[in-house]
């Protein structure tokens, strides 16, 4: 019980400490997942099935870089301005 709740409060400490990382992240790999199936299908002459696969697992790994990415970023940028305001 007390491994499950800290499992929880963990879980929901990264989420707020990273909520708009995740929002951007999510958002990214649904639009991503929408162009991909038609561009396969358009362009690949694919079924749906293939497309979707496709679709589903190479934006999964493009969401993961995509969130590292945007934490290192994040990271440059809140320590430049720090640098040049002190």
């Amino acid at each position: 019980m007390e491994l499950t709740r800290g499992i929880f409060k963990t879980a929901e400490n990264i989420f707020q400490n990273n909520r708009g990382s995740i929002l951007r992240t999510i958002i990214y790999t649904i639009g991503h997942f929408a162009i991909a199936i038609t561009v396969l299908m358009l362009v690949a002459d694919v079924t749906f099935m293939i497309a979707l696969t496709d679709a589903i697992v190479e934006p999964l790994a493009n969401s993961i870089w995509y969130f590292i990415l945007d934490k290192w970023w994040a990271s440059k940028s809140s320590h430049n301005k720090k640098k040049y305001s002190s």
